[in-house]
């Protein structure tokens, strides 16, 4: 593998250009032939990269590690298979994802670059506003469904102390656009607090996610033991719904659960460059992929799943909610201690996973007026007005939104690995990357990659009909699949051969 950097030895920083949130002046490089419109002090190379492994291991459970993560692990015990099957399906699912992360995050760790920039290479130094524009609207949804998910963590909380609250909780009596009055409270708490730890900066969120992560495994451990010291262990049954399917039947509801799992780390998998660029090497990010993947969720998975089944003989009735769980323990420091921690957990996850990418891709759209702080807050106020509390609480709507979001996830993420693996041969010229001249080698057409548009389109398009035909609503938890495998297939037979970059 090769990168190319043209006139290495310029090393000067623009004079321009402001000191990143995330960096000091000297791990940038902004060399003097880099075009304004394509390059600002978030957006330059790094010449410094300092994190490790444990900092990608934080990232993942971070990723894991929220009210989404627990309620999405635990679902799958419910669709009917035997545990040992479902336990299948989260390591398979999760080992695709690794393996998936670990090819996405070589050429923004090798080249010091995040995701929009990178995307350059495949889509044009211009076109590459297309991928970076879908992903930050994408984060405008996630990152308000998890504020809510954390909210309503924080309601728990704050009726613990003072019930006399509860008629403001009840959006019937004081309500607006769906949200009650305490509702809106605790969203908007939440939401300035992520805004605060965003604004310090990347090093303020690598401490964050450094913490969050690991002290909700402490609470989930201690949950766990609490409930399986009340219920017994004879008592707890680990199918958390009938076992439905044996023998083949059972193939297609574990290929369905694989991809659900694929699916809930989407997102976070795209922009995973935007964290991998700060690592020291590419040894390090598989490292903490491992630990932070496949050991990490299944360890995680386990937990939840001996939480969830032990409060059926603990409180009379099965809860999948970790929240919820939390809010039956008769103790006033226990249910503030978890639902505190899941509140912080779930911060995580939208911090990593809905504030730094699209603070990256908006910058991308126009370097010198969008800063990275302002791209990320974009999203953040975004999220207000489309209301995801009204999204969550409708299955079906929360289904199309989110089903079609993934649909284009899927072709960005063929394109991206279709084209430096395939087509670059792992080959990057770092430079023109940040070059607008007609000779340079991602101008393409207008800086406009036509062929990468072209494998777009349809690959998105089809993947989108899977989800609202309903005659093909059985692919729909597969959108990422097929988009990703047809946005790779479509810009390989439309792009055809390459010559490798000469060197």
């Amino acid at each position: 593998m090769e990168v190319l950097s043209v006139n290495a030895s310029t090393d000067a920083l623009d004079a321009g250009a402001p000191t990143p949130p995330h960096a000091s002046s000297t791990d940038i490089l902004i060399k003097p032939g880099y075009n304004p419109r394509l390059v600002n002090a978030e957006l330059a190379p790094l010449k410094t990269q300092r994190w490790g492994a444990y900092n990608i291991f934080a990232f993942w459970m971070s990723d894991v590690h929220s009210v989404g993560g627990y309620i999405t692990a635990g679902s799958l015990f419910a669709l009917g298979l035997a545990s040992w099957q479902v336990l299948v399906c989260l390591l398979v699912g999760i080992v695709i994802v690794q393996i998936l992360a670990n090819l996405v995050a070589k050429p923004s760790q090798v080249c010091g670059v995040p995701y929009a920039v990178i995307s350059r290479a495949s889509f044009g130094v211009l076109g590459a506003n297309i991928p970076a524009i879908i992903r930050g609207l994408i984060a405008f949804a996630w990152f308000g469904i998890q504020t809510y998910l954390a909210s309503s963590a924080l309601i728990v909380v704050i009726l613990k102390f003072l019930p006399d609250l509860a008629p403001y909780a009840d959006v019937g009596r004081y309500g607006f656009v769906g949200l009650s009055a305490l509702g809106w409270a605790a969203y908007m708490v939440l939401w300035v607090l992520q805004a605060l730890v965003f604004w310090k900066g990347m090093e303020a969120v690598r401490v964050f996610i450094d913490w969050a992560g690991p002290a909700v495994y402490v609470v989930m451990a201690a949950l766990t033991v609490y409930l399986v010291a009340k219920a017994g262990w004879a008592h707890i049954d680990l199918n958390l719904g009938s076992v439905k399917f044996t023998g083949l039947q059972a193939l297609p509801v574990m290929i369905n659960a694989i991809a659900l799992v694929v699916s809930y780390f989407s997102g976070p998998l795209l922009n995973f460059g935007d964290f991998a660029r700060y690592n020291k090497s590419m040894k390090a990010v598989k490292k903490g992929n491992f630990w932070g993947l496949p050991v990490n969720f299944l360890g995680f998975s386990i937990l939840t799943v001996i939480t969830t089944a032990a409060t059926l003989p603990v409180f009379g009735k099965l809860i999948t909610d970790p929240v919820e769980t939390v809010s039956h323990i008769d103790s006033t420091f226990a249910v503030v201690l978890g639902a505190m921690t899941f509140t912080l957990a779930t911060m995580g996850i939208n911090i990593v996973a809905n504030f730094v990418p699209p603070a990256f891709d908006f910058c991308n759209v126009a370097p010198q007026k969008i800063s990275w702080r302002m791209g990320g807050m974009i999203a953040a106020v975004g999220s207000i007005f489309i209301t995801p509390w009204n999204i969550f609480n409708n299955p079906t709507m929360i289904h199309y939104t989110l089903d079609i979001l993934g649909a284009f996830i899927g072709p960005l993420f063929g394109i991206l690995i279709a084209d430096y693996y395939l087509i670059k041969k792992q080959r990057i010229d770092i430079d023109s990357l940040y070059s607008m001249e007609p000779e340079g080698r991602y101008w393409y057409a207008g800086g406009v990659n036509l062929k990468a548009v072209a494998a777009l389109i349809p690959a998105a398009l089809i993947a989108v009909l899977m989800v609202l035909i309903p005659a093909f609503s059985s692919f729909a938890n597969f959108t990422w699949f097929i988009g990703c495998g047809l946005g790779m297939l479509l810009y390989v037979v439309i792009h055809g051969t390459s010559k490798p970059i000469p060197h």
